[in-house]
This record gives C-alpha cells, sequence and structure tokens, in this order.
C-alpha cells in the first residue's frame, strides 16, 4: 500500500463524513455551511476550530463567489492548510547524540511508537538507543526491550521502581562513550498524581540539558486519536509541564476522527511529526499536511 493510501485508510471516518457533504451539495447556502460545520465538529476538529474554519470558508466564498462543490471543496482544503500548515513537522535531529524523550498517558501506544521510531532510525543507518525510563510500570521495560531486539539496537534499563532520571544518566553516558547517533528515551506515563509526574519529567529534562546542553532534542507527546477532544486536554497539561516539539497521534487506524489534528495545530501551535494508521512497524508515518489534508478531502 502506497504512502497516501496509508493515510487515505486511516482517515476513513472523517474523509466519508466531509466529503458526502460535497457529494450532497445542492448549492451555496446556510444550511451547507450548517451542515459542514456540524460534520467538523463529529471529526473532531472541535468547536471553537469548526466555527472559525466555517467563517473563514465563508470569507472565500464570497471573495472569490464560489458556486460548485469542487471549488468549495478546495477551498475548504485552503482552509485546512491555514491550520496546520505553519509549523514545520520535520524532526530536527542534528548533533550525535541527539534525544528524543516521548512523553503520553499510558494506553496511547506510546512504547510502541517508540519501537517503530526505533526501527526507522535504525533502517536509515543511525545507531540508536533506547533509554527504559518508564520504571514505574512493570511491564514497560520488557515491551521495550522486545522493540530493541526487533529494531536491533541498544537498551539500557534498571529494576523496576528504580529512579528513572538514573535511567536517563546511564543512557546518555554510555550514548556518549558508544558514539550513539540517537537516543529515544521512554517515560512513565502515570505516577502517582499528575504534579508528581510532571516533577519527574522536569528531572529528567534537567539531566538531558546537564548532560548534553548542546545536544538537538525532540520531545514528543503521543496521542490516541480515538479519544479525540480529550487529547487536546492532554496535550495542554503536558506542554505546560513538559514543554513539546512535536506530536504523534496514533491509531489512526479507520476508527477514529483524525480532524484532532486541526484542534489541537489551532489550540497549541504544536506541529505533527508522525502519525500511526496501523500496527505494522512501517505504519508509522511522517505527517506531511499537504498530502493529510487531500486525503482527508479526496472524492
Amino acid at each position: 500500500m502506497g504512502f497516501f493510501d496509508q493515510i487515505k485508510k486511516g482517515l476513513t471516518k472523517t474523509s466519508t463524513q466531509l466529503t458526502s457533504m460535497f457529494d450532497r451539495f445542492t448549492g451555496v447556502n446556510e444550511e451547507f455551511f450548517e451542515e459542514l460545520e456540524e460534520a467538523l465538529i463529529l471529526a473532531d476538529v472541535g468547536v471553537e476550530t469548526s466555527m472559525d474554519a466555517i467563517e473563514r470558508l465563508r470569507e472565500l466564498t464570497k471573495e472569490r463567489a464560489l458556486r460548485g462543490a469542487d471549488d468549495l471543496r478546495s477551498a475548504l482544503a485552503e482552509v485546512l492548510m491555514e491550520l496546520v500548515g505553519t509549523s514545520d513537522p520535520r524532526m530536527v535531529l542534528e548533533t550525535t547524540p541527539s534525544v528524543i524523550l516521548v512523553i503520553g498517558v499510558n494506553g496511547v501506544g506510546k512504547t510502541t511508537t517508540i519501537g517503530k521510531l526505533a526501527m526507522r532510525y535504525a533502517n536509515e543507518g543511525k545507531k540508536v538507543l533506547l533509554a527504559a525510563g518508564d520504571t514505574f510500570r512493570a511491564a514497560a521495560a520488557d515491551q521495550l526491550t522486545v522493540w530493541a531486539d526487533r529494531a536491533g539496537v541498544q537498551i539500557v534499563k534498571h529494576e523496576a521502581g528504580s529512579d528513572p532520571a538514573s535511567v536517563v544518566f546511564d543512557a546518555l553516558q554510555a550514548a556518549k562513550a558508544r558514539g550513539t547517533d540517537i537516543v529515544i528515551v521512554d517515560t512513565a506515563g502515570r505516577l502517582h498524581n499528575k504534579s508528581n509526574l510532571m516533577q519527574e519529567l522536569s528531572k529528567i529534562s534537567r539531566i538531558i540539558d546537564r548532560e548534553l546542553p548542546n545536544a538537538s532534542r525532540e520531545t514528543l507527546l503521543v496521542l490516541d486519536a480515538t479519544t479525540g477532544q480529550n487529547g487536546l486536554q492532554q496535550a495542554r497539561g503536558f506542554e505546560e509541564g513538559a514543554g513539546l516539539t512535536g506530536l504523534v497521534l496514533t491509531k489512526l487506524d479507520g476508527t477514529a476522527r483524525g480532524g484532532i489534528v486541526f484542534a489541537i495545530a489551532k489550540d497549541m501551535g504544536v506541529p505533527v511529526k508522525f502519525i500511526g494508521v496501523g500496527e505494522q512497524a512501517d505504519d508509522l508515518l511522517p505527517f506531511e499536511p499537504e498530502l493529510f489534508v487531500e486525503a482527508l478531502l479526496e472524492a
């Protein structure tokens, strides 16, 4: 399956909701705009973002005297690109080593995402090391070890219950000694409370700053696309506590509503870096805004 087809399959539910509006198009009127706004809200674009998008579409329709369904579809694509196309989705990993800090609540596919990232960069010829920093969840290090073996990369781990920051410290020392290109750090998705979790992430961040002060660093938040607007709330919380450079949207497998991409982009200005469209190792795709919007609105 080609790159575009993978994205198209992952956006089936959202795409069907939106394209049906243009298939049933009978003319430019208020009913059309209201129904399209409702379709965007149902696609998890969010109420405020959907209202702003439709208002912008109304403006373009009037300015350009748009009348046909295809013209309106193109104008909507332009509006959606305005929402997601302002941030650069490329990863910045320019130093040796570079660090990818991966955060997110339990159950969103964080460990799987780390494994897929490790495999992606290993296949590019990079020397990758995983740091099993989620010591709170007993099976986390074991699951990460399975992915490390599968990807053919190294891993640093301690016993369950160990200090996560010490795992990260040891991983960074190993990376410097071994000439590692990329260190991917797993973190806890749940601790005793939110404050405790954010303090732990801050501690890990300080260690990275101290040990690799000039290193390229990406802090990626993994979100489950099926959680919709709850994902936006998660993103706000982690942005406040950890500072984010990008998002990974997982489980975009045809059942999710991919409009959450636009809600997060407008609300936070944090770029989506990858989307997960399936269970296979190569189903983690770099986010390309143009392809995403095209797949969403393809007739």
